[in-house]
């Protein structure tokens, strides 16, 4: 089981939006790229990078700096927020992302997302956010009116290779995952799935472990547990490594 330290970068900084809400921001690092370096120096072995100004403007804004974290790191990078069509995807896997992330379009755009898994085959997941069980999108602000459930034969047909599950309320907010949501999705899941939202420290950490023998989970993102002390990376490393001895 992969953990992936968040990097969300917006307005050039390195920050973390309570529930996905822009006016709930808190700034942890003015200079992203150090942040990836340090994470890949303290034992990462991925990183998961965001441009939230690109997933609320429905473009790549954050590109130059993302490009810069990707070529600098020797860990894997999958980099999502803004991510629209083709050419962007193509652009970030040239600049060396190992994985892409795609969101909205994956929903509202179903033939264009198609043919970047086509072109980018086995490198293209999804993100799908979910409040109360529903799909949102846009920067988590609007509604897709499906589920997960409704909506993951389609992406495997179309050759998802992973899905990121958010649940949204629990972003940010150190409450802990709902390891019982979780169960139910990875039970269903037709592609690996990476589990975000609510880490609070090493307790989730060994639920997830337990959950992931046998299953289709291959991870957890986490974000404020860990640039607020309560998960240390290291730590986790070390007793994931010892189970796997």
């Amino acid at each position: 089981m992969i953990i992936f330290p968040a990097v969300d970068i917006r307005g050039g900084k390195c920050v973390r939006l309570l529930q996905g809400k822009a006016d709930r921001e808190i700034i942890y690092e003015t200079d992203p790229l150090k942040v990836a370096v340090s994470w890949q120096k303290r034992g990462a072995r991925g990183l998961h990078v965001i441009d939230l100004d690109g997933a609320f403007a429905g473009s790549a804004v954050n590109m130059p700096l993302i490009s810069s974290v990707c070529r600098e790191l020797d860990i894997p990078v999958q980099v999502g927020g803004g991510i629209r069509d083709l050419e962007t995807a193509r652009s970030y896997v040239q600049a060396g992302a190992a994985r892409i992330i795609i969101g909205t379009m994956a929903v509202e755009k179903p033939d264009v997302y198609a043919d970047i898994c086509t072109n980018l085959h086995g490198k293209v997941g999804v993100s799908l956010d979910t409040e109360e069980g529903r799909l949102k999108t846009r920067g988590w602000i609007d509604d897709s009116g499906m589920s997960v459930e409704e909506i993951m034969p389609r992406l495997y047909a179309q050759g998802t290779a992973f899905i990121v599950h958010t649940d949204i309320s629990r972003d940010g907010m150190r409450s802990g995952l709902n390891i019982e949501a979780l169960r139910e999705l990875v039970d269903s899941a037709l592609m690996p799935v990476i589990a975000s939202g609510g880490v609070s420290g090493m307790d989730d950490i060994r639920e997830l472990y337990d959950l992931s023998r046998g299953s289709m989970l291959e991870g957890v993102i986490s974000g404020r547990a860990l640039y607020e002390g309560d998960l240390n990376l290291e730590e986790a490393e070390a007793w994931i490594n010892s189970r796997q001895e």
